[in-house]
């Protein structure tokens, strides 16, 4: 009985992973847990299971997922597996804080997602500073800690008259929890040298993800991140450990981070090539993210059940402090209201 169980629940699994092979869109048809029916007027019940003791599983009633981004450009993953740009369903969201599972993805350049042994990585940071070190992970988390809520944004999340819902218009955007090392603690352990002005941070990828930044930015509130939302990083947001530049664009956000060097001058690295400005004096002001805001419900392609009153949600973010106010207007720009 139990090796024919566990046969099939391998043969699920089996078939759940050749789905992914097609878009990230398209929701899970079948649940691995168990519904039992139950008496007469009395709600059936949710058998447990191995899973669902181990990682517990959403409602299957929830069916809220990730798209590729853009929906007409490259697959995701594609035939090789490897996975791309990958939208936040905000239409769908309750509340600021975005579920690991549900964070949108942004890779650097298309390359792949590097398979870190925790144990076997090290952050290096040299250059511009009396003692360089080399940390390990359990080095890293010796250090005390921060716990604090931040957002990243893609630079290219923005509507181009194409797109049918908020998903597609500004799915590149997520909030989450983040919990790691300031970088101002570890730079402090080091000792700047008078000359330190930038800092470059590169990852594992395969093309590095490398971007030049500000010192004082470094000094200010920047996260080594290895926790998100009460758990390790997840390998698509850069497991073992990653940078939070709070603010930023998110190409700045640098995951898989190895290394960090302090220099005396601007970097021209891969990731500013063709991306940003190249002056490092405009370049200071294309970092920052927002303020930006959308509506999420009700909002493109959802229809509401009837007349009657019903409560417009959305969010509101800004790089460069906190909001204050949202006004919101309902006669396309005739009148706002305070929300």
């Amino acid at each position: 009985m139990d090796s024919k169980r566990t046969s099939r629940r391998d043969l699920l699994k089996a078939g759940a992973a050749l789905a992914t092979l097609g878009t990230v869109g398209k929701a899970q048809a079948q649940h691995d847990h168990q519904v039992i029916p139950s008496s007469k007027n009395a709600y059936p019940m949710i058998h447990g299971s191995k899973e669902l003791v181990e990682y517990g599983q959403r409602s299957k009633y929830v069916t809220s997922v990730r798209i590729q981004h853009p929906p007409d450009g490259r697959p995701s993953p594609d035939a090789f597996g490897k996975v791309f740009h990958v939208a936040t369903p905000l239409q769908d969201s309750v509340g600021v804080i975005t579920p690991s599972s549900l964070h949108y993805v942004a890779t650097t350049r298309g390359s792949y997602m590097p398979d870190i042994d925790p144990k076997q990585h090290t952050l290096t940071i040299h250059g511009s500073v009396d003692r360089p070190l080399t940390l390990t992970m359990d080095d890293l988390k010796r250090f005390p800690s921060v716990t604090r809520v931040h957002f990243i944004e893609c630079a290219g999340n923005r509507h181009n008259g194409r797109q049918k819902t908020v998903q597609e218009t500004h799915g590149m955007t997520s909030c989450a929890e983040w919990t790691g090392v300031l970088l101002s603690t570890l730079l402090k352990e080091c000792g700047l040298k008078g000359s330190a002005k930038w800092f470059v941070a590169e990852g594992a990828e395969e093309v590095k993800g490398a971007s030049s930044m500000p010192i004082a930015k470094a000094m200010d509130d920047c996260i080594i991140a290895y926790g998100m939302n009460g758990e390790p990083l997840r390998p698509q947001q850069g497991f073992p450990v990653r940078l939070m530049v709070p603010g930023f664009e998110g190409i700045f956000h640098t995951k898989y981070l190895r290394r960090i060097k302090v220099t005396d001058q601007y970097y021209m690295t891969y990731n500013e090539f063709g991306h940003l400005r190249p002056d490092a004096k405009e370049l200071a002001l294309s970092e920052q993210i927002g303020p930006k805001s959308v509506i999420t419900y009700p909002s493109g392609t959802q229809r509401l059940p009837g007349r009657g009153l019903y409560e417009i949600t959305g969010l509101a973010w800004s790089g460069g402090g906190a909001i204050r106010m949202v006004e919101v207007s309902t006669d396309g720009g005739k009148k706002w209201n305070r929300a």
